[in-house]
């Protein structure tokens, strides 16, 4: 056992480990081009096959240090990370390291051997932290140049942690750790994704991948603060420590970007920090509004426009105040900050002024107290009311505006300013501007129709607007990443629990019934969750959409797709219990049936079926002709049985498929499946001609249908059998009357036919089942025989043999307590029965 668990620790040994696992692990599967060849490569990834890997690698056996198991397996891992294995690795690898080790709080936290071995090589390549460059420093030898830049990371090194970070961040929806991890890199990712002037390889390589890094980070952990965060970092281009920079990017001369270490560079200990170009000042603006315009909802951007106008008034009237006092030299503002804060709001106001009027109240109390001071000062020669006035012009002409909405208070300051300000100001152009909003407020409500008047919207109906629209771009945007992705369905979950009346509940399963095809596992689980979270009170609008989509009438979906449909199908059932009665029950048995039975037909998947078998057979033709004659087979050698063995497989997996335009195997067996789950949440709710015909089919299916392919379908059928029966027994020891009826006759064929397949079936998982329900039904005929619960609180249905002893069976008339105790009257003696 030693032995293999230090297998990871071989060259190569993670990979081996992982193949390994995903080949054996039974849920596993392989295609059918696969299923003849060596199966190495060929297994599918399960997420129960991922998990158990994953527990293999991310926690250390006790013979091994922590510290030696992860320097060991992380340069492995990093490999895999690249890509260059394949995809299918690439997302393992991600696993391992985002929810095996970084996701444990042993070896994820900052700190322990996991964080760094797996995390700080990403994060330091992109940052330094303290320390970093003095390693760098201890590792060089001989004379150092001080006339050329001291690098201290490369561009390829760059590029490459950039790539990986992006891997796994991207590849596995974990929320929480692409937070954790990014959080301490935003500024250089901001520095690297607005990268003035860079070449287009660097484009690729550097710029394109910070800025969806950066994307993903704002989308899940979206503020207002993030913008003004940005604005005062605006010309960040390097670390920096009490104002003197560490390290800065820099372009070499060939433009690439590298890290250089400038604390020694040409001799000048005492370098400032490097600033931008006032040229680039407004390329940055613009990509950081390109930025915020694409991440941050309108609420967000509206807050943050709001707290950069308080910022530039508060400046503007501390410059007014120069000739009061005098503020010391440490105290000062940067004027390129203050700079960077004007131009930010006007490109604001000019490029998106229907975002900012999300909050019209806190912008209109804002302007409120503005106009009232320029009006109790009109002789003051400011910018400031003229601002404030461009502010109450936006608000006024949104469409829906309404000046009944407006606090009574707000709006009375604000029409005694506008009139102050429009008769004793020096300006004439604020005079105008003043006495025009005068006029167009008064009569701003005479402007639409009364029929366009609406009534206004609760604030939870606002915030809930907003919560769904931003869900809605989270998930529908095609370039989202999973994680992204995964933060939106989870907004809508906090909807749907808070029964938000924002929502729309068509418009909502058709999102969910797209997403659902998702090939990321952690997606589509979602989903089904958010289904049964539905259900709860749209129990008939889940189970119809449900139940189409798993049919497929139109066959517009693929096999995976209208399985994933049956398994929420499966989750709705069983979370409305006994709720799902009377017409759902029926629409959704009905549908199970027809589904189930032998009669399905698939003309269209006919169709393809027949032109991609026509195709094969055309590159068949032509390879015999190129070889002339037969294909030779340069596959390793395989032993007889393990051939034979093969080709059984093979032939099990295209059997699966539909044929003659019959119903695939696979889903046959998933809808028997799920009308067994059906009945043990209510059989009474199925009716009783529902029940019979399930049985019935059951039966045929395991009589009829006896190919080996079909295997699948009569475990199915089996199991569906020990459903009814477990239904059954409920139902009796809950005292419910069901009205079904399944008597002697009808259990003696049920248990010749389960014989007969326990006896004669070739698949040992049909054989053990049908074992299993035939010693459960006779174990449930001799329950029968015990009296019924009494209602009033007498004996249960297990009475008879609990207590002391066996006092009662039905049909049989025995009291031992009564036999053994001497008999008061001679007429009532011990009477005993002999039955068979």
């Amino acid at each position: 056992m030693e032995t293999l668990t230090l297998v990871p620790l071989r060259p190569d040994g993670v990979r081996a480990t992982l193949e390994f696992v995903f080949a054996v692990h039974p849920s596993s599967t392989v295609k059918v081009s696969e299923a003849a060849v060596p199966q190495k490569r060929g297994a599918n990834i399960t997420h129960e096959s991922l998990n158990i890997a994953s527990n293999l690698l991310s926690v250390p056996p006790a013979s091994v240090e922590p510290e030696t198991w992860y320097s060991a397996i992380s340069p492995q891992l990093f490999t895999l990370l690249d890509g260059g294995e394949g995809l299918e690795l690439m997302k393992a690898a991600s696993y391992v390291i985002g929810f095996g080790v970084l996701g444990r709080k042993a070896s994820g936290a900052p700190g322990t051997a996991g964080w760094k071995f797996l995390a700080e090589p990403l994060l330091t390549r992109i940052k330094p932290f303290p320390g970093f460059l003095d390693e760098v420093d201890a590792k060089l030898d001989g004379v150092i140049d001080l006339t050329s830049d001291k690098v201290v990371v490369r561009n390829d090194e760059l590029a490459i942690a950039l790539r990986r970070l992006r891997s796994l961040t991207a590849s596995h929806p974990n929320p929480g750790l692409c937070k954790r991890l990014l959080s301490p890199v935003l500024l250089p990712l901001w520095a690297l994704s607005s990268w003035h002037d860079a070449q287009p390889s660097t484009q690729e390589n550097i710029c394109t991948p910070a800025l969806e890094l950066l994307k993903i980070y704002l989308k899940l952990a979206s503020s207002a603060d993030i913008v003004l965060f940005f604005v005062k970092n605006l010309s960040y281009i390097g670390g920096y420590d009490k104002g003197s920079p560490e390290w800065i990017y820099k372009t070499t001369g060939q433009g690439h970007i590298e890290i250089v270490d400038v604390r020694q560079s040409m001799g000048n200990v005492s370098q400032t920090a490097p600033q931008i170009r006032l040229d680039d000042v407004d390329g940055k603006i613009s990509k950081l509004l390109d930025l915020i315009t694409s991440t941050l909802s309108d609420a967000d951007i509206s807050t943050s426009f709001l707290e950069l106008l308080k910022r530039w008034l508060k400046s503007s009237q501390n410059l007014k105040r120069r000739d009061i006092f005098v503020k010391l030299q440490e105290d000062t503002e940067d004027p390129l900050a203050q700079l960077v804060e004007i131009k930010t709001l006007q490109a604001m106001m000019e490029k998106f002024p229907e975002k900012l009027a999300t909050q019209p109240k806190r912008i209109l109390d804002l302007v409120s107290q503005i106009l009232a001071h320029a009006g109790d000062n009109p002789e003051e020669d400011d910018e400031v009311p003229g601002v404030a006035l461009s502010l109450l012009n936006m608000i006024i002409t949104t469409p829906g505006f309404q000046k009944a909405r407006v606090p009574p208070e707000v709006l009375t300051v604000i029409e005694s300013s506008l009139d102050k300000l429009g008769k004793g100001g020096t300006d004439n152009n604020l005079s105008q501007t003043a006495n025009n909003l005068r006029l167009l407020l008064r009569y701003r409500d005479e402007v639409d129709a009364p029929s366009d008047a609406t009534s206004a919207p609760t604030d939870r109906q606002i915030e809930d607007r907003k919560t769904y629209n931003l869900a809605i771009s989270y998930i529908s945007q095609p370039d989202s990443p999973p994680p992204v992705r995964s933060e939106g369905l989870n907004l809508i979950g906090t909807l749907i629990t808070s029964q938000s009346p924002i929502l729309d509940i068509p418009g909502i399963l058709v999102l969910l019934s797209s997403q659902i095809a998702d090939s990321d596992e952690y997606i589509y689980l979602r989903v089904i969750k958010l289904y049964t979270l539905l259900c709860n009170k749209h129990p008939r609008a889940v189970t119809n959409e449900l139940v189409d989509h798993f049919v497929d009438a139109k066959e517009t979906h693929s096999v995976d797709a209208r399985l994933r449909f049956g398994e929420a199908l499966l989750q709705v059932i069983e979370r409305l219990g006994e709720t799902f009665t009377d017409a759902v029950a029926t629409q959704v048995g009905n549908a199970l049936l027809a589904v189930a039975g032998r009669r399905g037909r698939r003309p269209k998947t006919e169709a393809r079926q027949a032109r991609e078998a026509r195709a094969q057979e055309r590159k068949n033709r032509e390879a015999d002709e190129v070889w002339g004659g037969k294909v030779p087979d340069f596959s390793d050698p395989v032993s007889p049985e393990e051939k034979a063995r093969n080709e059984l497989l093979e032939r099990i997996v295209e059997g699966w498929e539909s044929k003659r335009a019959s119903e695939d195997i696979r889903i046959r067996a998933s809808a028997l499946s799920v009308l067994g789950a059906a009945l043990e949440s209510n059989i009474a709710g199925l009716g009783q001609s529902l029940v019979t015909a399930g049985v019935d089919l059951c039966m045929a299916v395991l009589q009829l249908e006896r190919e080996p392919e079909k295997g699948i379908l009569r475990r199915a059928a089996v199991v569906f059998v020990m459903s009814f029966v477990r239904a059954l027994d409920v139902a009796r020891k809950s005292g419910r009357k069901l009205g079904i009826g399944f008597g002697k006759g009808a259990q003696e064929d049920v248990m010749r036919t389960l014989r007969y397949v326990a006896a004669t079936d070739e698949d040992g998982l049909v054989v053990q089942h049908a074992k299993d329900v035939v010693e459960s039904l006779e174990n449930w005929q001799l329950v029968r025989l015990l009296p019924e619960e009494d209602d009033s609180g007498g004996q249960g249905i297990l009475a008879g043999v609990g207590g002391g002893g066996l006092k009662k069976l039905a049909g049989l008339e025995v009291n031992p307590e009564r036999s053994a105790a001497p008999p008061s009257d001679s007429r009532l003696g011990p009477r005993i029965e002999e039955i068979e």
